[in-house]
């Protein structure tokens, strides 16, 4: 076998590989936490600056992303942020509450002393982070509600409502500083939430899940209502 023939045929570098996931992670971060507005254009050099990454790396990581439905693809070779709407919000919410109540369900039915440690774990350093600190409370608002589904059969299912947890988010953070819940006790959400999931109850604690989402559901629908009857 000549050179030519044995380096055509090697995999792709490792670099290569990294670099992708670089620049998907990276990009998925701005635009879940609203440094990409939603809308705007995607430009390759743009981004090749901004990160530091290769141009094919950035386009692949953007194909990923139309698959989160994070970005969309507006021509041939064209990308932008994916668009907001009440209508879209709703829809996350709606698939959100259906897909996490099965899964909460299936995990309950399969706890386990392992899954009880890690749940209780995740709450108590979601407790420990402060708010002040958006992303990192939010990382571990994440990893809390993602434990209660962990023990499920089903990693399709949980693939889909981790996007889905990002799909909102998304939201929470474009509202940002509106997002005050002053009539609610959300640590007391989670509290009954996590005692509901621990006594292996599976009615209270969907209830109690679906709640929680609905309440903060509700406060950002009025807060993308306002906004919209504002831009028009």
């Amino acid at each position: 076998m000549d050179t030519h023939t044995r380096h055509s045929s090697a995999p792709a570098p490792a670099q290569d590989v990294s670099a992708t996931q670089r620049a998907y992670l990276e990009i998925r971060r701005m635009i879940v936490v609203g440094d990409l507005q939603p809308g705007k254009k995607l430009k390759i050099d743009g981004l090749r600056t901004l990160l530091e990454i290769g141009a094919s790396p950035i386009r692949e990581a953007l194909s990923l992303l139309t698959s989160d439905q994070l970005v969309e693809r507006i021509d041939q070779r064209g990308f932008r942020t994916a668009a907001v709407s009440r209508e879209n919000f709703n829809d996350i919410l709606s698939l959100r509450c259906t897909l996490e109540e099965m899964a909460l369900r299936q995990s309950i039915a399969n706890a386990s002393e392992a899954w009880e440690d890690e749940l209780v774990l995740s709450h108590h350093r979601m407790l420990r982070e402060t708010r002040d600190h958006i992303e990192g409370f939010e990382a571990r608002h994440k990893a809390f509600h993602m434990a209660l589904l962990s023990a499920s059969s089903s990693p399709l299912l949980l693939k889909l409502c981790s996007q889905l947890y990002d799909l909102n988010i998304r939201y929470r953070y474009l509202a940002g500083k509106s997002l005050n819940y002053t009539k609610r006790d959300v640590s007391s959400e989670h509290d009954n939430i996590l005692r509901a999931a621990l006594e292996r109850n599976a009615d209270q604690a969907a209830e109690l899940l679906l709640s929680h989402y609905r309440k903060t559901g509700a406060f950002l629908t009025g807060l993308i209502a306002t906004s919209e009857d504002t831009q028009g």
